[in-house]
């Protein structure tokens, strides 16, 4: 995609790759501890990309709202587990969510021409 980019832009790819480190550490660890991170890294990326008429924020919102879904329902998995106690189940659905988030990161950044 050409584009000009803007400072928005360049926020908007800083949060992408924070939540990326965030979610290759928590790949490697297994430190459930890392969605603190994440949540803080979706919500710079909401902050940015919603509702803005950029057109660059517009293309790539199929994906943003890919991540800010997956991200929301990894929550409400964790909320439902007995003392942070990740059963199989949970995991299972953790991991389909964490995957989800992985391609649109990937897609994003690919629009964006990070890489």
């Amino acid at each position: 995609m050409e584009h000009q980019a803007t400072a928005d832009h360049l926020a908007f790819l800083q949060q992408l790759a924070r939540l990326n480190a965030a979610m290759a550490e928590l790949f490697n660890s297994g430190n459930f501890a890392l969605f603190t991170e994440m949540n803080g890294a979706v919500k710079e990326l909401y902050a940015i990309q919603h509702g803005s008429d950029d057109e660059v924020f517009k293309a790539i919102d199929p994906d943003c709202e890919v991540i800010y879904e997956n991200f929301d329902m990894i929550i409400a998995v964790l909320r439902t587990t007995e003392d942070g106690v990740i059963d199989s189940g949970a995991g299972k659905a953790i991991d389909k969510f964490l995957h989800n988030i992985d391609e649109s990161v990937i897609n994003i950044a690919s629009m964006l021409g990070a890489i």
